[in-house]
Parts: C-alpha cells; structure tokens; sequence
C-alpha cells in the first residue's frame, strides 16, 4: 500500500497492510537533549531513527500540499514594545500583546518549535467596535491567501503515493484568539449575540476558502484545530458548544464529506470526554492527541463509542520517560485493545518533551514499530 492508502484504511477501520508509524516529534529542547544522548548532529532525526530500527523508507512520488491560508491577510506587525527583567512584551502578528522570555526571540510566540511559556496581556477584541475593525483581514480572495499556482498543485494532486489535507483553526480556538479565553467566555455570558455573529462570520470564510481546493481536489483530510479542555473538563459546557460551535461543525462537515473528502480530524489538548458526543454527532470523525495526563482513557473511549470514532496519539508521554517496564505496559494496555477494531494510528500523545531520552525513544519506536507491523 501506498502511504496514503495505509492512512485511510487505518483511520476507516480497514484493511491496512501495517499501521502508519508516527512515533511523535519532538520539539527544539528535546532534540539539543538527544543530540547530548546519541543522536548525531546534522542529521534527520527520523531518517536516523528509521536507519537504527532498520526500516528501509518508502519510496513516494513528490506531491505539493494546496498551500492555502486561513490566516489573516494581512497579518499585523510584529514589534517588541518592552524589554525588561528579562522579559519581551511583543504586539504579535495577530494583534495581541504578549510577554515571553528574552531566552527566546518574540517568534516562539506562536510557534511550536518548543515548549514556551507565554503571558497575554491584551487581545485584540474587546467589543464590537474592535471586532468591526478586525473583519477586513479575513476577505477568502485577498491576495496572497491563495499560492500563485494553486491549479498546478491542485493538477499534480490527483495522481499521488501521500496524504493530502488541509488544517484551519475551529470557532472556539479563533475566537479565543481574537478576545482571549477569559475575554471571550465573558462574552459568551454577556454578549452571546457578538459570540453569535463572530462564529457565523468564522464559519462563512472557512467555507469560502476551503470551497475552491474541494471542488478541485479530493482531501484525504481535514483537520480542525480546537484545543478547549482543562485537565477533566471541557473549558465550556456542552450545551454552550451546541450553541456557539456546532452550527460551525454542521455547515463544514457535509460540504467536506460532500467533497469526497472521508477524514476529519478535531485536534484538542486536555480532556475531550465531554465533547466527543458532540463532535461524533456532528460527523467528526477522527480525534487527537488523546492527552492520558488530562484524564482521556482512549481504551475506555473506544469501548464507548466503539467505530464512531478514530483516533491518533494516545500513548503516555510520562511512561515513555519512565521507559523499561513501564513504557512497554502503557504500549501493551492502549494498543492491542485499539487494534482489535482499527481505527487508531498509535503515538505519543502531545509533542515529545526533553525528558523522554533519545535511547528512550529509540525503544518505544522500536516496540512501536512492532506493534505496528514495520518490524
């Protein structure tokens, strides 16, 4: 099988050859950690960790992405306005104010090349008349939004070995940004019709933009990005994601599956055990990272909701640091229950941090890939 043909037959509880292997990445800190550890400098390191384990890497027809934005054009300017006791305070390029360490440069900000903490100051919607002057930058035609060869990519697209998707945040994640958490569940309260408009204003230029690749090519995915739980909880009720979220959720899922498109994955941190009914009720259909420190039993979700249901992700980060007995019974408790039914990618279940080491993580990918059928 083709690795696009392994995607989708694992995810739709199929018939995959073997189980795509995505043991997790790591990001900046974890990496100059495994560099001190074994893993070579100047080297990828997953092509080294595939030469260690002795996988031979498949060979795959080069396929361009759509390379559309769903970001705002344009961006505003980034400028740091204070430094001082050894902090940055930096008006980012989405318009909020925001301080982080001066270890980092203001561009950690909103990448995830590691694990940073950051402080908000202010958001850019406070009200209505803020929320007025931030819509412009949200036209689906603006220049730039789309690549200038955006029909050459979409030609090349319908012969291909990989997964094609795109990825766009969901309403709760882009009106967190635009007013903040704390900003916009006080709005939620007080102001539920602003909440209301910001959400049908979202949902509009999402399908706007995303109409144009659906109508040229056939996704293998859509992913939406919606962290919204606490450890435990969800950061709102269900009922209030059934007011201002699902009419999102139930405009974008048809016009997707209408597409062809079979995958659509929901990406939210902490616990989602709340949320799932809604999301399955509204044709999600995919879930990660499954974050276990938050509370999510993946094997107990799948005993729930059984094949309404796919997910990616799952495996304990913590046991992975602990490694030896402990690494192989948290592999032993989530995947062979998971892979009786399919639909369930295995890996660690956020990004990889510092204290899983390099000779750590080349054992859990070696199990990995066992589990998995690589090896």
């Amino acid at each position: 099988m083709t690795p696009r043909e392994r995607y989708r037959e694992t995810l739709l509880f199929g018939n995959p050859d073997k189980v795509p292997f995505v043991p997790g990445g790591p990001r900046e800190s974890t990496l100059a950690a495994w560099h001190q550890q074994g893993l070579p400098e100047g080297v990828n390191w997953h092509t080294h960790l595939l030469e260690v384990l002795g996988i031979e890497p498949e060979p795959v027809r080069d396929c361009p992405q759509p390379g559309v934005s769903f970001q705002m054009i344009p961006t505003f300017e980034e400028k740091v306005l204070e430094h001082k006791n050894g902090h940055y305070i930096v008006q980012d390029w989405m318009g909020a104010i925001t301080e982080i360490s001066d270890q980092y440069d203001y561009t950690y900000i909103r990448s995830a090349r590691d694990f940073v903490t950051r402080k908000w100051h202010r958001f850019p919607v406070q009200n209505r008349e803020d929320w007025e002057q931030m819509k412009w930058r949200y036209d689906p035609k603006a220049p730039g939004r789309f690549p200038d060869d955006f029909e050459e990519r979409c030609a090349q697209m319908q012969e291909r070995d990989v997964v094609v998707t795109i990825h766009f945040n969901g309403p709760f994640w882009q009106m967190r940004e635009w007013c903040g958490m704390e900003g916009l569940c006080i709005l939620m309260a007080e102001d539920p019709e602003l909440v209301d408009e910001m959400a049908q204003f979202w949902t509009e230029f999402v399908s706007q933009t995303m109409a144009p690749i659906l109508e040229r090519v056939t996704l293998d995915r859509v992913g939406i990005s919606e962290d919204m739980a606490y450890k435990e909880h969800s950061m709102i009720s269900p009922a209030m994601v059934r007011r201002f979220l699902m009419p999102s959720y139930e405009r974008w899922v048809p016009e997707i599956k209408k597409s062809g498109c079979p995958i659509i994955d929901m990406d939210s941190d902490g616990y989602i055990g709340e949320l799932l009914p809604l999301w399955i009720e509204a044709g999600i259909n995919v879930c990660d990272p499954i974050e276990v420190a938050a509370g999510n039993d993946i094997v107990a979700f799948r005993e729930r909701f059984g094949k309404q249901m796919a997910y990616t992700g799952g495996i304990d980060k913590r046991a992975l640091a602990k490694g030896g007995a402990v690494m192989e019974a948290e592999l032993k408790r989530v995947i062979p229950p998971l892979f009786k039914e399919g639909g369930y990618i295995p890996g660690c279940d956020h990004g990889v941090p510092p204290d899983i080491s390099w000779p750590n993580f080349v054992e859990y990918a070696r199990l990995l890939a066992q589990y998995t059928g690589w090896l």
